[in-house]
């Protein structure tokens, strides 16, 4: 057995706050909402997102506590224009300490979750 790919990695949100996390995930990232399947993820609440082949679930979760330390880490082929958009966005952007062959930083969303940025290849 291999494992061949990650299907997707789900974040936990506030209840209630779609409007919020597409206002994020679409406007300031620029990803695609996706429409949950019918069959039962619709019910639950939250959103799905993709771009290229990243996909985001946002999951409704109460009590929400945004993760802190746990994070996707999400390669992108401009990072100077992603940390435009957050910075313009007025989300706090840090650099990581280096890594040989990538450069990164980390921010939140919208919902205070941990996230991390790499593009591969530079630094």
């Amino acid at each position: 057995m291999q494992f061949v790919a990650l299907d997707h990695v789900q974040l936990c949100m506030p209840p209630g706050q779609e409007e919020q996390a597409r206002a994020f995930y679409c406007g300031v990232l620029g990803m695609t909402e996706l429409p949950k399947p019918a069959d039962g993820a619709a019910g639950f609440g939250g959103c799905w997102f993709v771009a290229g082949s990243v996909h985001l679930h946002l999951g409704p979760e109460e009590p929400f506590r945004p993760a802190l330390r746990a994070h996707p880490a999400i390669a992108v082929d401009d990072l100077d224009a992603l940390r435009a958009r957050l910075e313009a966005a007025d989300l706090e952007v840090k650099d990581g300490k280096p890594i040989p062959g990538r450069r990164r930083f980390f921010s939140t969303d919208c919902f205070g979750n941990r996230m991390e940025w790499v593009e591969l290849g530079a630094g």
